[in-house]
């Protein structure tokens, strides 16, 4: 700081100086976002200006603040990305993409820009990978005339050193279409089958290794800070463990976890140990499926909004997880305005398949899978999104049409078989007695009777058929 014509090292009493603070410097010397920060200490004490953390903390900017003269062997040392940063993010990792140019800052648009691209920014911002990339979702704001196409092959150490080209035919950018980037927080849990359970990770210079933090300072809220961070849920438990042996660690000072910062904003710094810290967060389990098939039309898929089924079709309602862990239940909750109900299977190969007979006004409401797991010493339990179902009456409808329409054809029917059957007796009666006149006739009347046996024989051809 230059203070009474006099430029001194500076030196924050009783502050941690974290990525926060430092972002906050860089964005004052207007310099991007921050990529580093250390606390370094001389061998020897030398004048420096002593700025109050009271004055540092309250945000005004350094260049407000009243330095004292001291003596210190402590100092601060910086690296700001200088070209590029994000601005209006959730925090220094995430944010509508700015590149600076001529001494002026701009958006970008996003047909200029693409993964590769974005690897490189979050590489020069000490910011891990890109995870999200998407236009218009920090805040609108318009591209410059005669905007840039980059051109990075992914491995370069900042934007500005990969190729480009002046965008083709474009003169600027509507304010929908500027680059919007959240790189993945530079922390992680590894170890075990979930990314919300394992050891504590941090990334610093390119390099992933363990985090240590004195024991004395872990509990449950900064657990539920690194918890919050990873989207993890809450706290569940934390445990430190000791290695075989001393390796490479990233070392943080209790005083940045005490001040409620969040682990990616803390400073760290290298060391050795052979002490981690292992976490459990409640967020351990992924989202389970819900999916719904009918008889009517015997096709399965997931439906979030609502679903309609006939009245008196079979249908079932399948509950499924992606795999993580074996074994574990499914709980289907059908709940309407008047009352709930629950109902559980076993996981089989991660799901469960729920059977209904028949369709009714019964069955109207919401269902819900629930997954339950026993894990880590741990009950945790995933909800879905829901189901809501209606049942319609068509087939009902159809079903008292047709018996209305079998009940008008009935009396027809009878009346039919009646005059059929009257009908055959009648033939059988008129054959049975001239059976038995020919039977009492003489043999002077056989000529008679053999023509009249004949002409009953075309009787009888012409009856049959």
């Amino acid at each position: 700081m230059l203070h009474e014509k006099e430029w001194r090292p500076m030196d924050v009493w009783y502050l941690y100086l974290d990525m926060k603070s430092a972002a906050a410097v860089c964005a004052e010397l207007d310099c991007g976002s921050a990529v580093s920060a250390r606390n370094s200490k001389e061998t020897s004490e030398r004048p420096v200006w002593w700025i109050s953390s009271g004055c540092w903390q309250s945000g005004s900017g350094l260049k407000n603040c009243v330095p004292h003269d001291m003596n210190s062997d402590q100092s601060h040392e910086l690296i700001c990305s200088d070209s590029v940063r994000l601005v209006q993010g959730t925090n220094r990792c995430s944010g509508r993409l700015e590149v600076k140019t001529n001494q002026s800052w701009s958006s970008v648009c996003e047909k200029d820009f693409d993964l590769q691209d974005a690897k490189v920014v979050c590489r020069e911002i000490d910011c891990g990978s890109p995870s999200v990339l998407q236009g218009a979702l920090y805040g609108e704001a318009e591209a410059p005339v005669g905007s840039r196409e980059f051109l990075c092959e992914g491995s370069e150490s900042a934007l500005l050193n990969c190729s480009s080209r002046k965008s083709s035919g474009r003169n600027s950018c509507s304010p929908g279409q500027a680059v919007g980037l959240t790189c993945s927080a530079p922390i992680r849990l590894v170890g075990e089958a979930s990314r919300c359970a394992g050891r504590l990770e941090m990334l610093h210079q390119e390099e992933w290794r363990p985090v240590h933090v004195s024991s004395h300072y872990w509990n449950m809220n900064s657990v539920a800070v690194v918890c919050a961070e990873l989207d993890c849920g809450s706290a569940v438990s934390a445990r430190n463990s000791k290695e075989a042996s001393y390796r490479p660690v990233w070392r943080i000072i209790y005083n940045c976890l005490l001040s409620g910062s969040a682990l990616k904003n803390c400073l760290p710094e290298d060391g050795n140990s052979d002490q981690s810290h292992e976490f459990i967060c409640s967020g351990l389990l992924v989202e389970p499926l819900i999916f719904l098939s009918s008889s009517t039309d015997g096709v399965s898929t997931g439906r979030k909004q609502g679903s309609e089924l006939l009245i008196g079709s079979s249908f079932s309602i399948m509950c499924s997880i992606r795999p993580q862990y074996e074994g574990g239940s499914f709980q289907l909750i059908f709940s309407t305005s008047n009352y709930t109900q629950n109902h559980t299977l076993p996981a089989v190969n991660h799901s469960a398949l729920f059977l209904f007979s028949a369709a009714g006004h019964a069955h109207q409401g919401t269902y819900r899978c629930v997954y339950h797991v026993y894990v880590f010493f741990y009950n945790f339990s995933s909800m879905s999104q829901p189901l809501n179902l209606t049942v319609s009456g068509k087939v009902m409808e159809s079903i008292r049409k047709s018996s209305a329409s079998v009940s008008v054809s009935l009396p027809a029917l009878i009346i039919s078989l009646v005059f059929v059957l009257l009908g055959l007796l009648g033939s059988v009666l008129v054959l049975y007695f001239k059976a038995r006149r020919n039977q009492m006739s003489g043999p002077e009347n056989n000529l008679l009777h053999d023509e009249g046996s004949r002409a009953e024989g075309s009787l009888e051809e012409e009856t049959a058929v």
